[in-house]
């Protein structure tokens, strides 16, 4: 049996350094800090820390985002002048699986319920991208194997409603693209929602929005180069293009829980399914 003297030593000491601790607390430590103080030498195991995500994972995360569904949560769209009564203010109009000799899609692609000319405008701009390009893959005779699957995703934050489409295409012996187009739609005022809008309800800074978009693609360049090097083919970034800056940036959305996805998809003008995607999460 240990020796009680020995005991009581041990107690009194432990008492003593949490009186200490609990002073120090008291006395020195922020009050939002208080609930994360440490006594000395009975937990040394460090609080987690935030790490920013990689390129690779944001890419992973988006990519999960695609069902096909509109998100609106509990916003009420009763209100909204709909162009098909029944159906909701984004929609799937065409969800075709079909596979031919020549070629093998997966079509779901939505359309803007809504009655108005921005929402018109955008559901042109859907036609011209990616109904027009799925109805000449199905009426050609080419002997080229195509492949060609479109998903979208909608969301509402706020009165802002973003549609996202994406487009995968496979032409023959052609490098695969992924083709990206958004839509962000201020349904108070039945007005397309810019970039500046999308920035200010995030309470976010112009400016520091641009130095993280530089930033992104500066680091994706030097990995690309890196690749570069060891025999591959990829994309060539030009930092200087004026594609990066925020007054010429047309692809963004918000996301879940307001999450912000700025999206550069290089394969809306060339044969990659590289993009670069800036992400600020709630």
């Amino acid at each position: 049996m240990k020796n009680p003297k020995v005991i009581y030593i041990l107690v009194g000491a432990f008492c003593v350094l949490a009186i200490i601790a609990g002073i120090y607390a008291q006395f020195f430590v922020k009050d939002e800090d208080k609930n994360n103080v440490i006594l000395p030498s009975f937990n040394t195991t460090p609080d987690d820390q935030v790490v920013e995500k990689t390129a690779e994972e944001i890419k992973t995360q988006f990519a999960g985002l695609f069902t096909n569904v509109l998100n609106k949560g509990e916003y009420d769209t009763t209100n909204i002048q709909k162009l098909v009564e029944q159906n909701d203010i984004v929609y799937s109009a065409y969800d075709i699986q079909e596979k031919k000799e020549n070629y093998e899609v997966d079509i779901h692609l939505p359309v803007m319920n809504i009655q108005g000319e921005v929402p018109s405008s955008f559901n042109k701009i859907t036609q011209e991208l990616f109904a027009d390009k799925a109805s000449s893959i199905m009426n050609s005779q080419s002997t080229v194997k195509t492949l060609y699957q479109i998903d979208y995703v909608s969301y509402i934050n706020g009165d802002i409603l973003s549609l996202i489409i994406r487009a995968t295409l496979k032409e023959g012996d052609n490098p695969q693209r992924v083709i990206v187009q958004t839509y962000n739609y201020n349904l108070a005022t039945m007005q397309k929602a810019s970039l500046e809008d999308v920035l200010s309800y995030r309470n976010l800074v112009q400016s520091e929005v641009q130095t993280k978009i530089q930033n992104t693609v500066q680091k994706a360049k030097e990995e690309a180069e890196i690749l570069v090097q060891s025999g591959y083919t990829v994309y060539n970034r030009d930092l200087s293009d004026s594609m990066y800056q925020l007054g010429n940036i047309s692809n963004y959305f918000l996301g879940p829980n307001g999450d912000l996805y700025i999206v550069f998809a290089y394969g809306n003008g060339h044969h990659t399914a590289e993009m670069d995607i800036v992400l600020y999460e709630k």
